[in-house]
């Protein structure tokens, strides 16, 4: 059982078929939304989209934020591969476990390569799909090139260090504007990241999935930051030319999340997406 951080809400949680522990928010009534996370250090659900589902869940939206295995307050195996599949198996199994038959993905960096993946394997679940510089568009070692990766990779796997490193890469990778960058958040992500192990990044495996992408038959919205660090911005190009379905919107002054540092535009933008698509 992980160990409770002061702020980080503790809700639900599913022991899956594959063994593992799943933590999950799980908030309103309505088309079921699932918010999934990307990999930085300390990540979780409720820290990573605490000022998005919120609003779809009083918009008439029952919104499920999953902890990714590895993350949050769900299961941090030692000996695990984390390989794509096995994040995607966790969902679906979570999924199930709920009865959700049908549902939007919300998904940013590795929740969006996870987001993209399932609505592969598993099309006639997924009915919209949000994307914010998601992962899996190229070849894995081209990302760990990017300025805002070769942080992160250094923070998970040099041994001790104190929060003001973490709060280091969350200002210098992930936004543009370090003003959303507040204490609350970095105690959260610290309070988890003392109880993740190396294994979740030495260990992680994201193909590229960009010849794939013309198989995604259902509505698309994707956003991306002009000044993201983490993902290399021929993401965009990929996304375009190969969703047959999609609307994307660049976002100036804007890292990596979007859905924190433009959260307004977000939230109604992809509020109007789910409605209308």
């Amino acid at each position: 059982m992980a160990a409770i951080v002061a702020g980080l809400p503790e809700a639900h949680y599913a022991d899956l078929p594959n063994g593992q522990r799943l933590h999950y928010i799980d908030n309103g009534s309505g088309p079921v939304v699932v918010f999934l996370h990307g990999s930085g250090s300390g990540a979780s659900g409720h820290s990573n989209f605490k000022y998005n589902y919120p609003y779809l869940a009083e918009r008439g939206y029952r919104v499920i934020v999953p902890d990714l295995i590895g993350y949050g307050y769900s299961d941090k195996p030692e000996d695990a591969q984390y390989h794509l599949d096995f994040f995607v198996e966790c969902i679906k199994q979570l999924l199930d476990h709920l009865k959700v038959s049908t549902c939007a993905l919300i998904g940013n960096s590795l929740g969006g390569a996870i987001a993209i993946k399932f609505t592969l394997d598993n099309p006639a679940q997924v009915d919209k799909l949000v994307l914010m510089a998601p992962g899996g568009l190229e070849e894995q070692a081209d990302y760990f090139h990017m300025p805002g990766m070769q942080v992160m990779k250094e923070v998970f796997t040099s041994g001790p260090m104190a929060p003001e490193r973490l709060e280091d890469f969350i200002r210098r990778g992930l936004v543009y504007d370090d003003s959303v960058v507040d204490e609350q958040l970095i105690n959260e992500r610290w309070g988890i990241f003392q109880q993740q192990n190396s294994q979740v990044i030495t260990s992680m495996v994201v193909p590229n999935m960009a010849s794939r992408l013309k198989e995604i038959t259902c509505p698309v919205l994707a956003f991306w930051g002009v000044n993201e660090k983490m993902m290399p911005e021929t993401g965009i190009q990929t996304l375009a030319k190969n969703c047959p379905n999609i609307r994307l919107t660049l976002v100036s002054q804007c890292g990596h999340w979007v859905m924190v540092e433009h959260r307004d535009m977000f939230n109604r933008s992809t509020d109007d997406f789910l409605r209308n698509g």
